[in-house]
């Protein structure tokens, strides 16, 4: 039995019997459906991101991988404002001038920062996530932001590591000043810069570590990322809380909590593949073992070119003397 109503497939040339005329309020049924709005929080400062499912139509310039239209759903991050801007970098040079005592130091660490970000926001654009934008965290950092967030767990490594590699090119200006002043508070401000990356490149969230080696555990196991990075992400806690780091600390804290809270990593993300896991894996070593070296470098004059003698005064800066002893 059927009902003279319902719609039967083949042509039609007008209403069938006890169906009204189509108005022009009603939607075209030759029209592409509406895209699908789905909404993430990313990291601890659940940052919104929206991502549109949309037919398979040409991209317009607006939604151009690397093009400098709207993000999709329609908003551009115009990024932040240069007043807060300004505030944000005074905040958080004095709280770096309160703890080192040095404006050396303080505008050396900023210098690094900004280059650090900025090597995240030419990677962001070159794999088709920019316009990318650097925002400056009062009292913790910098933070760089796409657009839109990676289309691949590939170019979500690369962005991350763009960051800490391109972030040591900095040291090399400040060791030259080193080089023509003869000033130690140079050397020390280049120590600080390799340390921004090397801390970076710890694999706790939201720090760049996570996101590099985070796609590599999730390829043998989705399950082996989340534990790793908790367990790891409570030992940085808790080495920050030893260490009187409170504000880090407490930030990473929340991370923490959020990672706990939060659903499945990198959504819609193209997997890596076994080649890419790999290539992975080898670029986070190369990179981590680049930025402990620079760090390390940097102290070698202070300590009359003894690589055990720099990377034992770089542990003391790190605390790690206070959780081992080493103090007294």
């Amino acid at each position: 039995m059927t009902d003279d109503t319902t719609p039967r497939a083949g042509p039609s040339t007008g209403p069938r019997a006890g169906e009204r005329p189509r108005g022009p309020w009603d939607p075209d049924p030759n029209a592409p459906p509406a895209p699908k709005v789905t909404e993430r929080r990313l990291g601890p400062l659940h940052i919104r991101v929206e991502r549109g499912v949309r037919p398979a139509t040409a991209p317009t310039p607006a939604q151009a991988p690397g093009g400098t239209g709207a993000a999709q759903g329609g908003v551009l991050d115009k990024g932040q404002s240069p007043a807060w801007a300004l505030i944000s970098t005074l905040l958080l040079g004095g709280f770096l001038w309160w703890m080192t005592g040095s404006l050396i130091i303080v505008a050396c660490a900023l210098f690094g920062l900004l280059v650090h970000e900025y090597g995240h926001v030419l990677a962001m654009n070159r794999v088709g996530m920019g316009p990318a934008r650097i925002y400056i965290i009062p009292f913790l950092g910098g933070l760089a932001k796409g657009q839109r967030p990676p289309v691949s767990e590939w170019h979500g490594v690369l962005v991350s590591l763009a960051g800490p590699a391109f972030g040591l090119l900095a040291i090399l200006p400040v060791v030259g000043v080193w080089q023509a002043t003869g000033q130690e508070e140079w050397l020390i401000g280049a120590f600080f810069i390799g340390l921004i990356n090397l801390v970076n490149m710890a694999p706790a969230s939201p720090l760049d570590g996570s996101h590099a080696l985070g796609p590599v555990l999730a390829r043998v196991h989705p399950l082996l990322e989340k534990g790793a990075l908790l367990v790891i992400g409570a030992a940085v806690v808790a080495w920050g809380f030893a260490t009187g780091r409170w504000i880090l600390a407490a930030f990473l804290c929340l991370s923490l909590f959020a990672q706990l809270r939060a659903g499945p990593m990198r959504e819609g993300e193209t997997q890596l593949s076994n080649g890419q896991a790999v290539a992975s894996l080898g670029l986070y070593v190369l990179t981590l073992a680049l930025c402990a070296g620079a760090t390390v470098a940097a102290l070698l004059p202070l300590a009359d070119g003894s690589v055990a003698g720099a990377a034992s005064a770089g542990l003391r800066v790190l605390g790690f003397d206070r959780l081992f002893g080493g103090a007294g």
